[in-house]
């Protein structure tokens, strides 16, 4: 298990999600309240972009 950061960063890009960059995966599953397992499942269905990631996810 990967330990997460204190130096989260807000990505260059907040519309789509880069899981390539750990730092942005750190401040989305943050921002979006999951697991890396789970962020990393809803780009592989949805894709990278943050709308449809939050309708994926289920999220208000």
């Amino acid at each position: 298990m990967r330990e997460h950061s204190n130096d989260i960063r807000i990505p260059q890009d907040d519309e789509r999600i880069d899981v390539t960059d750990l730092k942005e995966v750190d401040y989305w599953t943050h921002w979006f309240g999951v697991s890396e397992e789970r962020l990393r499942t809803a780009v592989a269905s949805a894709g990278t972009v943050k709308d449809d990631l939050r309708v994926y996810l289920g999220l208000p």
